[in-house]
């Protein structure tokens, strides 16, 4: 493949050499560099193993890295024109990533083989030699007694089922134990419902309903058709060797006090419950929970979720921000122009671009592919930012049939679409900016990328430096993606639902409560300690209705979009008022409005605040709680001064009442 030293070098920092054989008779120039304790890069990931045992002997593992430009970039027809291409993902390799918290799982090998057929007992027989087997059997299929005993067999249906790998929790209902004296098929004894069962594997081989959603993400719960014996030994392989202690990525990292779930038992933001295919968040009070041994990493919550409460850790927000602008720097210094930037995952983008390399045209010379963990992962703030810093266009690869439901990314693509729309980076035709391909061909992979019309890049591409939380991330990129816009606009409306927008108030019927400011979890509301003030900042409003729902006047109202005038202002005033100073020691409370509407409504409209006394009460609302307080004490009022009220009327009255009506009768 065509290697230009001089387009890669000006995308580059540091030295570029070229070698031809770096894995054979050029070794030792690898050593040498590795020798001068810089960081080093290897444009070949072929002989990877051979260059990390170089590493090891020299100590130097934590600084070498590896881009794959063979596949992505040389092997293509258009391979002379990939140069800045070749710079830009050897600068984005060389871009540190930090190493994602792991939790530890151990599992003792107590192993629950359930199914309905000889076929589980196979299974129990063959996994019996590694682990701790009983087998559940469940439905009405006749199977032969085992010769020997050598694990439990019992019949059961499991009614529920939770937990993970090591610590699985089970619910059997018509629970029974064979019978000794089984002869041509197993017996069993009277059912009971309600037993439960604990162990660290289960092993279904019953070709039924799944006990788990998402269920190829349950890690311990493997699952098989009977009828597809290739299937059978695979997850009998499988399960032998899940003995032992392992760690597992924690995926997301929970950030309580930024979560928007509730408050005060109202409910608010519930985005990440909606989406998480594991079940892994549950609600804890006025945040979420997520079980990090059940998380499976597909990302979703961290996509959707507005604060970044919700953060993806492989890699962090702003560290896969760091290395997208390191990409489209380097590809702009190196002559790079119409970027479109291809997502894709290891697992399956990752065979797919290599099959199109190999056996295709390869990847197009401005397609720049960048690895993550899961496309799911992907949210606005990404795809805002490499707008901003000079991208035409934004392709995700997924799965035909995909692994996670891709529900959420494709309302992530599309709001990043709208707001690229919207800011002018569209092009002429109107086609989308931002979209998935969802193919399991490498061929039509080719096809899509061939077909997509590049929309319009920035005249002045952004070099901001992405740093903090989701949140502060995706407020740079909003507010750097209006600045480069093609065709900047004031505001963008979008759909109800969307994690952006703004309030409306009816600022005549609010009272000042600030009963909206308590609920807010991200302090988009705030007040002031000096006065009766309310606030507004809508950058950090995510639209969980917490405050509308919380208000008692019903003033509030949602407005979903993006106010980039708003987003680049402080906090403005929604409502301010004069306070109310005490009558006898001038200290101010509550608001002028509030106080007065209070007194007009009571004055000489209530028996407690009519007359002399009711005068002298009235001057009381006009006090503090303390001068309120020693007034009431002072002057002894009695809650119990006012007229009399008719007293309630009982069966006995009605009763003496129809008697006397009788006498009377009779009288006459």
């Amino acid at each position: 493949m065509p290697v230009d030293a001089d387009i890669i070098g000006r995308g580059c920092a540091g030295r570029v050499k070229t070698a031809d054989q770096l894995c054979g008779r050029e070794l030792d120039r690898f050593r040498e560099a590795l020798g001068t304790g810089a960081p080093v890069t290897v444009s070949c990931t072929l002989q990877s193993p051979l260059f990390d045992e170089v590493a090891s002997d020299l100590g130097a593992d934590e600084r070498v890295s590896y881009a794959k430009i063979r596949e992505t970039a040389g092997w293509s027809s258009e391979a002379m024109a990939a140069g800045p291409k070749m710079a830009a993902l050897i600068a984005a390799c060389a871009e540190p990533l930090p190493d994602a918290a792991t939790v530890p799982i151990e599992s003792g090998g107590v192993a629950l083989v359930y199914g309905r057929d000889d076929t589980a007992i196979e299974a129990g027989r063959r996994l019996a030699e590694h682990l701790d087997v009983t087998v559940l059997l469940t439905g009405s299929e006749a199977v032969e007694p085992p010769q020997r005993n050598d694990f439990p067999v019992v019949k059961g249906t499991i009614a529920s089922a939770r937990g993970r790998l090591g610590a699985f929790d089970l619910r059997i209902d018509d629970y029974a134990l064979p019978a000794p004296s089984s002869r041509t098929r197993l017996a069993f004894g009277p059912g009971r419902n309600g037993a439960t069962s604990t162990c660290d594997i289960v092993v279904d081989v019953t070709g039924g309903t799944a006990l788990f959603p998402a269920h190829e993400a349950r890690l311990g719960y493997l699952r098989a058709d009977p009828r597809d014996p290739g299937a059978v030994e695979r997850a009998i392989a499988q399960a032998s060797h899940l003995v032992g202690t392992f760690d597992k990525t924690r995926f997301i990292d929970v950030h309580a006090d930024l979560c928007a779930h509730s408050r005060s038992r109202i409910i608010g933001c519930t985005r990440c419950l909606d989406v998480c295919p594991t079940g892994a968040i549950t609600p804890a009070g006025d945040s979420v929970a997520i079980d990090p041994h059940i998380c499976a990493g597909c990302g979703n919550c961290a996509s959707v979720c507005p604060t970044g409460a919700a953060a993806y850790t492989l890699p962090p927000a702003d560290a896969l921000m760091r290395r997208l602008r390191t990409l489209m720097l380097a590809y702009g210094a190196a002559g790079g122009r119409e970027a479109t930037i291809l997502f894709h995952d290891g697992d399956h983008g990752e065979p797919l671009i290599d099959a199109l390399a190999r056996h295709g045209d390869g990847l197009p010379a401005h397609v720049l592919p960048v690895r993550v963990n899961e496309v799911t992962q992907l949210g606005p703030e990404a795809f805002a930012a490499l707008f901003a810093y000079g991208a035409t266009g934004v392709r995700i690869l997924a799965r035909a049939r995909p692994k996670h439901d891709l529900e959420s990314l494709r309302r992530a693509a599309d709001l990043g679409d709208t707001l690229a729309q919207g800011l002018g980076y569209g092009g002429p035709a109107g086609a989308a900016v931002v979209s998935l391909i969802e193919t399991d061909d490498p061929d039509a992979l080719g096809a899509a990328l061939a077909a997509f019309a590049p929309g319009t890049a920035a005249a002045l591409p952004a070099r901001f430096m992405p740093v903090g939380g989701k949140r502060e991330v995706l407020r740079f990129a909003i507010n750097e993606m209006h600045a480069a816009a093609p065709r900047p606009v004031a505001r963008i409306a979008l759909a109800a639902g969307a994690p952006f927008g703004g309030l409306t108030f009816r600022t005549e019927d609010c009272t000042l409560c600030l009963a909206c400011v308590g609920a807010c979890p991200t302090h988009a509301l705030s007040d002031s300690a000096e006065r009766p003030f309310l606030g507004f900042e809508e950058s950090l409003c995510v639209q969980c209705g917490l405050c509308a729902n919380t208000c008692p006047e019903n003033v509030i109202d949602l407005m979903p979009g993006v106010d980039f005038e708003a987003w680049k202002a402080t906090r403005r005033v929604v409502k301010e008022e004069e306070p109310f100073a005490c009558l006898t020691c001038a200290k101010p409370f509550g608001t002028r409005s509030t106080i007065e509407r209070v007194v007009e409504k009571l004055r000489d409209r209530h028996w407690m605040f009519t007359g002399p006394a009711g005068e002298a009460r009235v001057r009381a609302l006009m006090m503090c709680e303390d001068c309120r307080v020693e007034v009431a004490v002072n002057q002894g009022f009695d809650p119990h001064a006012g007229p009399m009220r008719d007293k309630p009327r009982t069966t006995e009255d009605y009763l003496r009442e129809r008697t006397a009506a009788g006498e009377a009768s009779q009288g006459e």
